[in-house]
C-alpha cells in the first residue's frame, strides 16, 4: 500500500484526476451538507446557507478526504438566492462528475436537494430573472459577445452551525463583476475555506488551491477572448 506524502493527498477534484491518471487506483464517494452560515462581509452581517460536498474514498488504499463549496445562498439580495444556489450548486457538481467518469473514476451521481425551501421560493426566478454562472458568460464570449470581468478577492469570516457545535471559518471568495451586453452582473463564488483556528496551519495551502481555481479559470477566459483582470490571494 502507498503512503499518501502531504505534496500528493487530494485537494480537488483535479488532484483525483491526475493520480487515477499516474496510474492510481481511486474510489471516490461523495457526502453532501447544507450548513447554516453566519458571515461578516465588511460591516453587513448575514446568514446564508453553504452547499458543501465531501469526497472521501481510496487512492491504493489509503484514505483521503476533502471537502468543495459549490455555492453559497441566502433569502436576501447579498448573495444568491437559496432557490438559485441549489441549480449552481448542481449544474459545479455535474461539472465534477463529468470530469471523475472522464478519468475513469466511478461515482454515484447524487445531486443537492433542498425541496423545502425551494418550494418556499417558488416564484423567485421568474421574479427576479435567472442567475447565469460564470461558464455562461463564458459561452456568451464564445458566441461574439463582449465580456470583461473584474474580480475582487475577499477572505470572509463566518461561522458554520452544525448540529451540536459552531466552527469560525475564513471563506475565500472572489466576486466577479461581469460587464456584458451593456449591463453589469455580479457572480460569487467561494474558492477554499479554513477553520479560523488553523490559520497558521492551513492558510497558506487553501490560498493555494483558490489561486489553482483562478489559473484555470483565467485559462478558459483567454480560450474565449474575455477580458479580464488577472488578481490572486495574497497573505
Amino acid at each position: 500500500m502507498n503512503t499518501l506524502h502531504d505534496n500528493t493527498r487530494p485537494n480537488r477534484i483535479t488532484d483525483l484526476v491526475a493520480l487515477k491518471k499516474q496510474g492510481a487506483s481511486v474510489t471516490c464517494r461523495t457526502e453532501f451538507e447544507i450548513l447554516p452560515v453566519d458571515f461578516q462581509h465588511r460591516d453587513n452581517p448575514f446568514q446564508a446557507f453553504i452547499f458543501l460536498c465531501r469526497y472521501t474514498g481510496e487512492i491504493d488504499e489509503e484514505a483521503y478526504g476533502f471537502r468543495k463549496c459549490y455555492a453559497r445562498g441566502c433569502p436576501n439580495n447579498l448573495c444568491p438566492h437559496v432557490s438559485q444556489a441549489v441549480m449552481i450548486a448542481n449544474r459545479y457538481l455535474q461539472k465534477d462528475y463529468h470530469k471523475l467518469e472522464r478519468a475513469g473514476i466511478a461515482i454515484d451521481r447524487q445531486l443537492f436537494s433542498l425541496e423545502e425551501m425551494t418550494v418556499k421560493f417558488e416564484g423567485y426566478q421568474e421574479t427576479h430573472g435567472p442567475l447565469l454562472a460564470i461558464h455562461d458568460y463564458i459561452t456568451m464570449a464564445k458566441e461574439g459577445s463582449a465580456v470583461s470581468v473584474t474580480p475582487e478577492l475577499e477572505f470572509v469570516p463566518a461561522v458554520e452551525h452544525f448540529a451540536n457545535h459552531q466552527q469560525q471559518m475564513i471563506f475565500l471568495m472572489v466576486d466577479f463583476a461581469i460587464t456584458c451586453l451593456g449591463t453589469i452582473h455580479h457572480y460569487e463564488r467561494c474558492l477554499a475555506c479554513y477553520p479560523l483556528d488553523r490559520e497558521k496551519e492551513e492558510k497558506r495551502e487553501k490560498m493555494d488551491i483558490a489561486n489553482q481555481r483562478l489559473r484555470l479559470l483565467y485559462r478558459e477566459f483567454d480560450a474565449a477572448s474575455v477580458a479580464y483582470q488577472e488578481v490572486f490571494f495574497k497573505a
